[in-house]
């Protein structure tokens, strides 16, 4: 047995999201948010970490590690969970940090979604965006999303991911999941082909090239269902990130396009609880309306807000506005919701009231 099977078993036992090695320092788990020692474990020399790295890679992994200094692979540990790997060198020798993905995919009920969310999985096509920043649970969501539509719907969906996180069995779907490097080329390259492979679903893992962009935009347009994922942390954000990525020359072609393709953006952040026993998912939502397509196409960013505002009926809300009611119902501090806050103002009487 590899000894870094221990560490995965320590990982998943006390509910930690990261692992982290780095030589010479001891293993460390991100648990809600924080980084803790493990327990029982040294330093590791940086001889000793790459013993330890070795035993779970491919040759041709290992290979590609010590040429370029970098790999990312996804590995199953049956009983365990799978996790998704990214190798990389640092000053003081090799580091590593491992991300458990859950062997079984939580439902949207299970993980607490707005019904608007699981609304974007009976939507027949265009474009659904969720953002946020690394470790925000995006690719928890769009497990959820899909596994939502697999259990519901008869249609093929694609997903497209460096590396494959979440396994779907085939329910009423049928699934193709692809990993780029293995099954493809790159992002493009397998995008390129899934409009030709009758796909109902494509989900793409990440967004995050000119062709990328605009392969993926362009069969939302020809009616398929694209799911994707962004870094940005707003409805308003998410739009302009997209159409920053084309040439100026372009860029008035694309908002027209994107117009009539986006049809959801859901941007994600993970608080810790009160409780400081786990962590809470908190949405901004934009949805499909009338007047939307007419802001993008005037690139009027700012009105997304009165969109938003606007549809809170239809299940859209404003950040700072879920953030708002998170500290209400107490399932987040207000200290935590003053740090993500755009209007810091709103959140300071919470803070006081807190400290009173």
């Amino acid at each position: 047995m590899a000894r870094i099977h221990e560490l995965f078993r320590m990982l998943k036992e006390i509910g930690g999201s990261d692992l982290h090695l780095a030589a010479p320092l001891s293993p460390r788990i991100r648990v809600h948010g924080e980084l803790e020692d493990v327990e029982g474990w040294a330093g590791l020399s940086d001889q000793d970490l790459q013993n330890l790295l070795q035993e779970i890679t491919t040759e041709e992994q290992w290979q590609e590690y010590q040429r370029s200094g970098d790999l990312d692979f996804a590995y199953g540990l049956e009983g365990v969970a799978r996790f998704r790997a990214n190798y990389l060198r640092q000053e003081n020798g090799a580091a590593a940090v491992f991300r458990i993905i859950p062997e079984k995919i939580l439902t949207l009920d299970q993980l607490g979604l707005p019904e608007s969310i699981e609304g974007l999985a009976h939507t027949r096509q265009g474009l659904v965006l969720v953002t946020g920043p690394t470790g925000s649970g995006k690719s928890t969501t769009l497990a959820a999303i899909i596994d939502h539509i697999n259990d519901t719907y008869e249609k093929h969906i694609v997903t497209i991911e460096d590396p494959v996180e979440f396994v779907h069995p085939n329910k009423k779907c049928v699934l193709s999941q692809r990993e780029v490097g293995t099954d493809a080329v790159s992002f493009a390259a397998a995008l390129k082909v899934a409009v030709r492979q009758d796909a109902d679903v494509i989900l793409v893992g990440e967004m995050r090239d000119l062709e990328t962009i605009s392969l993926a935009i362009t069969a939302a347009e020809m009616g398929t269902l694209v799911f994707g994922t962004l870094h940005t942390n707003s409805a308003a954000k998410t739009i302009d990130r997209l159409i920053d990525a084309f040439p100026a020359e372009e860029q008035n072609q694309i908002r027209t396009t994107l117009a009539e393709s986006v049809v959801g953006i859901v941007s994600q952040l993970l608080l810790p609880t009160a409780d400081g026993k786990g962590r809470c998912a908190v949405h901004e939502i934009l949805l499909k309306t009338a007047g939307l397509a007419n802001v993008i196409r005037e690139g009027n960013t700012p009105m997304l807000q009165s969109i938003i505002q606007g549809g809170r009926g239809r299940g859209m809300c404003m950040m700072d506005d879920s953030l708002f009611e998170k500290v209400e119902a107490g399932k987040i501090t207000a200290e935590a919701a003053f740090m993500k806050a755009q209007d810091k103002a709103r959140f300071e009487p919470l803070i006081d009231r807190e400290e009173t």
